[in-house]
């Protein structure tokens, strides 16, 4: 599936040269005030309401479950599997084990069994799950995407796409990736039950970007990397501001405010598989900053004992350091 989307939000970019890769830096990932653990963490206590909603309208959709199982039968199932363990790399301890790392704390974090993890090697900076019944389910990375982002900003979307597992987006999201990429013809599937299915994909997508979130413990890092996925360059990622996004963000609610606004909004999203960037960004930082997502974070923190000194010292030299401070 080279086309499929996952956390995309770009159609293309530029190749990274050797001097550009060996001058990044990733932000650590190793602060010790991290979470590590959500203990009994369950998909709906991190869902967005507009998940729920269109999870809702779609189970109303007759002989839809038998429908999508029947489309994923055996031939299909070996056309998805075979293409990526064909055409990647299977991440392991001893096969880029930096990627390895961050996938078990991930998956660890969120409280769940880790998935096989591919790399692959494609200009289009793109992640994405497939949960196929019966098979372990597997996410999918492309090079342009590692080349694009910092060690913590590809930990969440690793963890965006763990989320969809977490929630059991699983069977549909497989469809979904299916229709979005043309791999396999489902004439079955009318253009009515198809937009359904994008738009429950999209607020899928929302909810994804919190587990990123419950993942990174900083909106920044996620907002970081959806504003790189949305107009990024590798030569360039030091001039990116978060601020200036977010404001481009409020802009963009500013302009759909009118009813004309809010219909060519409508019409803007309607084919697309992902929120727009600017929508995704805005959401994060309003749930960073909510109720829900701080009830979370300070019910596990009461689980951790406190941080010593020492460790509170390494931890901001090491954090400069990362950041070239």
């Amino acid at each position: 599936m080279s086309s499929s989307r996952g956390f995309s939000s770009a159609d293309g970019a530029s190749w990274q040269t050797q001097a550009q890769q060996s001058s990044r830096r990733p932000i650590s990932t190793g602060n010790p005030r991290r979470i590590t653990q959500y203990q009994g963490l369950e998909g709906d206590d991190f869902r967005h309401p507009l998940d729920q909603q269109n999870t809702r309208l779609l189970r109303l959709i007759p002989g839809l479950d038998v429908i999508t199982r029947g489309l994923l039968g055996p031939v299909a199932e070996q056309v998805l599997l075979l293409e990526n363990i064909a055409t990647s790399i299977l991440v392991g301890q001893d096969q880029l084990p930096s990627l390895y790392k961050i996938l078990n704390e991930a998956a660890s974090i969120l409280q769940m069994e880790v998935p096989d993890l591919y790399v692959r090697q494609s200009p289009v900076p793109n992640a994405y799950t497939l949960a196929i019944a019966g098979r372990k389910p597997f996410i999918v990375v492309h090079t342009a995407l590692l080349d694009l982002l910092t060690l913590a900003e590809t930990q969440a979307v690793i963890a965006h796409e763990l989320g969809h597992l977490k929630c059991d987006h699983g069977i549909w999201l497989t469809i979904a990736n299916v229709l979005a990429s043309g791999t396999l013809s489902v004439p079955i599937i009318s253009g009515v039950v198809e937009e359904s299915f994008m738009r429950w994909l999209r607020a899928a997508e929302l909810t994804c970007d919190r587990a990123a979130m419950l993942v990174a413990q900083d909106h920044k890092v996620v907002i970081s990397a959806l504003m790189k996925l949305a107009g990024g360059s590798p030569g360039l990622a030091s001039e990116l501001n978060i601020d200036a996004f977010l404001r481009q963000a409020r802009s963009y609610d500013e302009a759909t405010a009118s009813p004309l606004g809010w219909y060519l909004r409508n019409a803007q999203t309607r084919a697309l598989s992902h929120p727009l960037p600017v929508m995704r960004a805005r959401e994060v930082d309003r749930w960073a900053d909510g109720a829900q997502y701080k009830a979370l974070i300070a019910k596990n923190s009461m689980q951790r004992p406190p941080l010593p000194q020492n460790a509170k010292q390494k931890s901001s030299t090491s954090y400069m350091k990362d950041n070239g401070s």
